[in-house]
Parts: C-alpha cells; sequence; structure tokens
C-alpha cells in the first residue's frame, strides 16, 4: 500500500482488482482486443450519523486524494500503464446508513476526479455512477474516452461488486477503464453523425 496513504485514519478495509479480457465476441476476435478493469476501496464512511447540514471538505481534502492514488495505481498496474488506458470512469456505492452525497463527495470533487484525471493523462470529464446499496450489490461503472469523450466505440461499462461491502457505514469508491474500445465496434462516431431531429425524419412512433 502507498505510504502516502494513512490506512488507519482514512478507514480502508480492502481493495478490490477486477480485470478482463474479451477473447471473441460473436464467435471473431476483435480486431483490438481490449482489456478492461476496475479497482474498488472499501473505507469507513466518515460523516455517518451527521446530519445534512455538516460541511463534508475537511475529510474530502484529506481522504479523496490518497483514495485516487491507490485506485489510479492499482489500475495501471492491471492494464499495463497510462499509455495503454483509452476510457475511463468512476463510481461510488453508499452503505444504507449513509447519504448518497456521501460518496459523491469522495469522488465529484477536485481532490478526487482531477487526480485521476491526471494520474491516468485523461482530458475528458469522467463518467460517473453512484448509488446507495447492500453489500454485494453490482455497480456498473460507465466509461468513455479518456481525451476524446466524443468517440463512441469507447462507450461500455465495467461491472463491479464485491460481497461484503459496502456494509451499512462503509462508501465503496471505484475507479475504471479499458485499453480500447468494444468488440467490434461499427456505429458511427458523434463527431461524424448526421443532424437527426423528429421534424426531418418521415415517420417517428408516437
Amino acid at each position: 500500500m502507498q505510504e502516502d496513504v494513512r490506512v488507519g485514519e482514512i478507514g480502508l478495509r480492502k481493495v478490490v482488482v477486477y480485470r478482463e479480457e474479451v477473447v471473441t465476441e460473436a464467435g471473431v476476435r476483435p480486431a483490438r482486443p481490449a482489456m478492461r478493469a476496475s479497482v474498488a476501496a472499501v473505507l469507513r464512511n466518515p460523516w455517518l450519523g451527521t446530519g445534512p447540514s455538516r460541511d463534508l471538505s475537511p475529510e474530502v481534502a484529506s481522504i479523496a486524494p490518497g483514495i485516487a492514488r491507490v485506485l489510479t495505481d492499482r489500475l495501471l498496474e492491471a492494464l499495463g500503464g497510462v499509455d495503454a488506458v483509452e476510457a475511463f470512469g468512476k463510481a461510488a456505492v453508499v452503505g444504507n446508513a449513509g447519504e448518497i452525497e456521501h460518496g459523491g463527495a469522495l469522488i465529484h470533487t477536485p481532490y478526487f476526479g482531477n487526480l485521476m484525471r491526471e494520474f491516468l493523462d485523461g482530458e475528458s470529464i469522467i463518467c460517473f455512477a453512484d448509488t446507495r446499496a447492500e453489500a454485494g450489490t453490482a455497480l456498473v461503472v460507465p466509461l468513455w474516452h479518456k481525451t476524446h469523450a466524443a468517440t463512441r466505440s469507447h462507450y461500455q461499462t465495467v461491472t463491479t461488486r464485491i460481497s461484503d461491502a459496502p456494509r451499512p457505514g462503509e462508501i465503496v469508491v471505484a475507479a475504471a477503464a479499458s485499453t480500447g474500445p468494444r468488440p467490434h465496434p461499427r456505429i458511427g462516431d458523434r463527431t461524424t453523425d448526421p443532424a437527426v431531429t423528429a421534424q426531418e425524419l418521415e415517420i417517428v412512433p408516437s
């Protein structure tokens, strides 16, 4: 574990790494086989039992940067380095005793998002998902291209699940990435799409 992450102070219980590679799709090997991975950190909810008027920023500033470093370092290890990563996303799952805002506090601020983007050499806004759920709930993390968000071939997801987390007083924070596009992408790109409106179409279902 990285020395700059104070495990006891942030209440980090475990880190879970998931990686997959699509070998064939529709019976054919993709032209660009890609690996996808997620890294999830399970930590104590530092705001448990506080009210909705509580300022969350002190804990955000002290906890989120270390979590961003842990997750991205493990993600780069899983996928082969920063140059291999092409798409990214982030997520948080709050245990049932907390607020959804508690998860948002750890992934939707510069103390996490800006650092994750920097560590993965990205430029795009990072796709996200957040929710409140019981332990073992599967979370679908959306991804898109880290520097060209309009690149539709890289719109994809990684599903992560931890059987014993989050416990009611915990938060799961996840970072996910891919080394390439979906298998056999062939639906065009947002930058070259024709302009389509309901008025221009001959038949629009009512």
